[in-house]
Order: structure tokens, then C-alpha cells, then sequence
């Protein structure tokens, strides 16, 4: 691996009861994180982050996805899935941005799991020990609110400047108890047209 990894972080939630009432089979939600080295830092105003895309993207994704995979349960426990990257001080959130928004990070867990919707983000610019949210979607049910999630998370030490934290998050089903329906029955009680909504790519980033 040529990527310069300071540690990975495995978040684990396991939810057996939400609002009073037992949750079974329990709701797992489970955050794989890389503290990376930031490729950009010290070398001022980059115009083409590509080649480091190139060479980041790969080897993170086949890096994290498995050991999400395996917080979970494997592939065909995750119904939902997202991404976030925090990039140090010292960084640009382009450079945050330029490590997940990629296929070659994102498909090797829409791959995995058979997913056909985006991946949720976030990105942003933080400290160390800030919080960390990362949103989750259905991974081929673009309008199942039921699986509207957000998995969060902090890690004391990162990111130094220097750095920039990589994550992916996933869950096994989507939330405790929903009841609020989707947007397609709203779409049909309003009598709205769902042929001209737009529908996102198959393999978007």
C-alpha cells in the first residue's frame, strides 16, 4: 500500500430498543474510518489533484470496505450506506472532497454490496475530535425514507492538519420502528408525475 494510513477506526452501534419498544432483529449501524495522510499538504495551490485520486481512491476502498463489510455481518446485511471525509486544518475541502467524491472509492462498495443509488456524504474542514456525521441511504431504493440515517462518530486525534479522516458508514437496516411512509406514496397521494422526476445515474459517485 503506497497511501500513508496513521490508523483505521471501527465504529460499532447495535440498537436493541428504540422509543420503549424492543428493536429485533437489533439495528446496527457500523463506521469503518482512514486518518490519511493528506497527499496535497505543504505543496500550496494544486490544479490537478487527479493523479492522486487515482492512486487514494483504490486502495482505500478495498482497504475499508471489508472491514465494514464485516462489522455488519457481510455484504448482504447492509441495506444502507454513506461517506464523509474531514480534512485537517492545514487542508482545502477540495481535498477532502477529491478522496470519496471518485469511483474509484465509491464503487468498490456499491460493487460489494450491489448498490445502485449515490452514496450520502458530507465534507467539510475540522479539527481533531470533531464530530463526524455521515449520512445513509437506501442502496437502491433512492426514496425509502425508513433508511435516512445518520451515523456519528469522533475521533480524539484526528485530523492533525496534516491529515484527512476517510469514512464510510453502513447499516442493516433503516430506522427503529419507521412509520413516515416514503416519497413515492407521498407522490401518489398528491397525484404528482413520477415519470418526470429525475433519476439519479446507476454507478454515480
Amino acid at each position: 500500500m503506497t497511501v500513508q494510513i496513521r490508523k483505521t477506526v471501527t465504529y460499532v452501534e447495535d440498537i436493541g430498543t428504540e422509543g420503549g419498544r424492543p428493536v429485533s432483529p437489533s439495528h446496527v449501524i457500523a463506521i469503518v474510518a482512514a486518518i490519511v495522510k493528506n497527499p496535497w499538504a505543504g505543496q500550496g495551490f494544486v490544479a490537478n489533484l487527479k493523479p492522486e485520486i487515482v492512486r487514494h481512491g483504490p486502495e482505500l476502498g478495498k482497504l475499508m470496505v471489508p472491514r465494514l463489510l464485516a462489522a455488519l455481518g457481510g455484504p448482504n446485511e447492509l441495506e444502507a450506506y454513506g461517506k464523509a471525509a474531514i480534512v485537517g486544518l492545514n487542508g482545502e475541502i477540495e481535498h477532502a472532497s477529491a478522496l470519496i467524491h471518485t469511483l474509484y472509492f465509491g464503487n468498490e462498495l456499491r460493487e460489494a454490496v450491489s448498490g445502485t443509488a449515490f452514496l450520502s456524504f458530507t465534507n467539510k474542514r475540522a479539527a481533531a475530535g470533531c464530530s463526524i456525521d455521515v449520512p445513509l441511504k437506501h442502496k437502491t431504493k433512492e426514496g425509502a425514507r425508513s433508511h435516512f440515517l445518520t451515523a456519528s462518530f469522533s475521533i480524539a486525534d484526528a485530523p492533525h492538519p496534516d491529515e484527512i479522516v476517510v469514512a464510510l458508514a453502513g447499516a442493516n437496516s433503516g430506522r427503529p420502528h419507521a412509520r413516515i411512509g416514503d416519497r413515492y406514496e407521498d407522490m401518489k397521494e398528491m397525484g404528482v408525475d413520477q415519470t418526470k422526476t429525475v433519476k439519479p445515474a446507476r454507478a454515480g459517485a
